[in-house]
């Protein structure tokens, strides 16, 4: 059998490279890998804050570009049993149905067909906590590691950004056997620090 494998994983749904890894992250561990898997809130519109500004989760012209996020936080916090369902839907909202998630009802959408209360989930983003959760974990993965975007994949004390460029469709073994290469590399090959294909395949 198997030995469980510890690791993070940063997300913010506007990205396609985070919905990418994602999904290989998802259809992996529905198809019974042994993970651990802490998934950490990464809001891309912090690191574009001017020295000195104010910070992206504080200021009021960008609540809504927290809002999908911050609903993330709250069903991965309040209902982990509904995670996987919702974290799915709410990138499919983006980025199949072509959803604004700025929007209110796009969000709702995403979380009821995931079988979410929205009206539950939203009121607790309204509440204001799960900016502060987002801040913190934020802040955590930039001071630790310099973690940068999304996704970043965490083992132990190491950091690596991945940019995956095939869906795995649902195909679990194809999903387990990507996020394992990705790990091992990680784990084995710290000397490789960039390995970027010049012409785009896949």
């Amino acid at each position: 059998m198997s030995s469980t494998q510890n690791f993070s994983v940063t997300w913010d749904y506007r990205c396609p490279f985070a919905r990418i890894g994602h999904e290989h992250v998802l259809d992996g561990l529905a198809a019974g890998a042994p993970w651990e898997v802490r998934f950490v809130p990464f809001f891309l519109n912090q690191p574009h804050v001017p020295e000195g500004g104010v910070p992206a989760w504080e200021d009021p012209a960008q609540q809504a570009d927290l809002m999908a996020l911050a609903a993330g936080v709250v069903v991965r916090d309040r209902f982990p049993e509904q995670f996987a369902d919702a974290h799915r839907s709410l990138f499919t909202a983006r980025h199949d149905d072509g959803g604004d998630l700025r929007q209110r009802s796009v969000v709702a959408e995403a979380l009821s067909r995931a079988g979410v209360d929205a009206d539950q989930v939203l009121a607790e983003v309204d509440a204001g906590w799960p900016a502060k959760v987002i801040r913190d974990e934020h802040e955590d993965v930039v001071g630790r590691l310099d973690v940068f975007g999304v996704p970043t994949f965490i083992t132990d004390d190491s950091a690596v950004f991945v940019r995956l460029m095939k869906r795995p469709v649902g195909d679990g073994a194809l999903a387990r056997d990507t996020i394992d290469h990705v790990l091992g590399l990680i784990k084995d090959r710290p000397d490789l620090n960039e390995f970027k294909h010049t012409q785009l395949k896949g």
